[in-house]
């Protein structure tokens, strides 16, 4: 590759005040966790053929190629790594555990069934995350888990999620690197209900029963997520953003903030510093929301450079935790985690590009007209070319030819599933 694009940049931000090397470096150690759903639309391997059902989730489109199994799916991780630089993580769901073709009901999986995922992570250094799946299943078709008015519902989705924080300790104990097990329900109602207490209550108290096992954070991290509303819980969801940030903070777990859990008009990135005086620290699901909770993939644009602005701007890349979550099965699923990942760690890199001390300094004393001007003139920095520096000196095909290699899987191995 010619070094000279990332010479001249170099030198344009260090006359700006930027060290490129030290954002290049810093850029290197933070992991993007990537879902694992995107690869099969949000099926699982619970049962042969699974589909998505329930949960206020959908998943549209027919592109061809998605993954019928472990092995499709972790080969389909294994090619989207090769066109992300750095070292990251996997996301998993409860629902793609290895089952052997058993009915195994969700409140008796156990970290047995997830072996074959941790060698697989092992194998190529990646850290793995869990969550607890509380949809897809016929005790959650009312809509209702954790905060079910039946009590042996309840029981049976507690048993469930506290099952998971066991599996995401083993995990994180065989690998080394703690894993992050995060609670999210569907819990919600398509009309107002009368009564929006008693449901929150039950949920308080369910969330409790399942953190009462002590895990070493060495091991296993918990978050908790909210959601604004859902496909059938569009007038009421029992985990609001309220409900988990007072929870969050009064049993210090992480909070996970997604950015299509939100009105489509509400600014994430300003919530962050406001969080983070509270909570011990936080978890970024990192998606495109249109018009609904749509889940597209995630776009260089300027939402999502404005909260992982946030973050370093705030000093906050030691308690934050970046993962993706997003769905589209109407393009290549390959192609879609490694958009969505270069674009979430261009916006990190233009975070770590940007002179905060000049800024900061000009803040302070009040000189807002050169702030406007020094931030406006850092967007046609080139940006693109400490980029293309970046994936040259971790191995990984820089932008206008990644995409080839999608082209080429395709052809070779996706397509020859049918």
């Amino acid at each position: 590759m010619n070094p000279f694009p990332y010479t001249l940049a170099r030198e344009m931000y260090a006359a700006a005040g930027v060290d490129s090397e030290a954002a290049l470096a810093a850029l290197s150690g933070i992991p993007l966790s990537l879902h694992c759903w995107q690869g099969d639309d949000v099926g699982g391997f619970e049962r042969p053929g699974a589909k998505l059902d329930g949960g206020g989730l959908a998943v549209t489109g027919s592109h061809p190629g998605k993954a019928r199994n472990h092995a499709e799916l972790r080969s389909d991780l294994d090619q989207a790594f090769r066109l992300i630089p750095g070292k990251h993580r996997v996301n998993l769901h409860a629902i793609y555990g290895e089952f052997a073709g058993a009915k195994v009901e969700r409140n008796e999986i156990g970290p047995e069934h997830f072996t074959g995922w941790i060698e697989w992570a092992r194998a190529r250094g990646l850290g793995l995350d869990f969550n607890p799946t509380l949809f897809s299943h016929p005790l959650a078709d009312s809509g209702f888990t954790l905060s079910h008015r039946d009590p042996a519902i309840r029981d049976y989705w507690i048993a469930h999620a506290a099952a998971c924080r066991r599996i995401g300790a083993a995990m994180g104990r065989s690998l080394g690197k703690p894993a992050l097990t995060n609670v999210w329900i569907p819990d919600g109602s398509k009309e107002s209900p009368v009564d929006r207490k008693a449901p929150r209550e039950r949920l308080a108290q369910a969330l409790d029963a399942v953190f009462r096992e002590t895990i070493d954070p060495l091991h296993n991290l918990d978050t908790v997520e909210s959601k604004l509303f859902g496909i059938g819980s569009e007038s009421y969801v029992v985990g609001s953003h309220e409900f988990y940030l007072g929870y969050a903070i009064t049993r210090q777990k992480l909070l996970c903030l997604d950015m299509g859990h939100f009105h489509p008009t509400e600014s994430v990135a300003d919530k962050i510093s406001s969080v983070m005086q509270f909570v011990p620290g936080i978890l970024l699901h990192l998606s495109r929301g249109v018009r609904w909770d749509s889940d597209h993939v995630v776009l260089l644009d300027d939402p999502t450079r404005a909260v992982l602005e946030e973050v370093v701007r705030g000093g906050f890349l030691a308690r934050t935790h970046v993962g993706l979550d997003y769905f589209d099965g109407s393009i290549n699923r390959v192609a879609a985690w490694a958009i969505g990942a270069r674009n979430a760690l261009k916006c990190l890199l233009a975070a770590l590009l940007e002179p905060s001390a000049e800024l900061r300094a000009l803040e302070e004393s009040d000189d807002f007209t050169a702030r406007l001007a020094r931030l406006e003139e850092g967007k046609t920095m080139p940006l693109g070319a400490v980029w293309d520096e970046h994936c040259a000196r971790l191995g990984t095909p820089p932008d206008r030819a990644w995409f080839q290699e999608v082209r080429r899987y395709e052809k070779d191995v996706q397509r020859a599933r049918g």
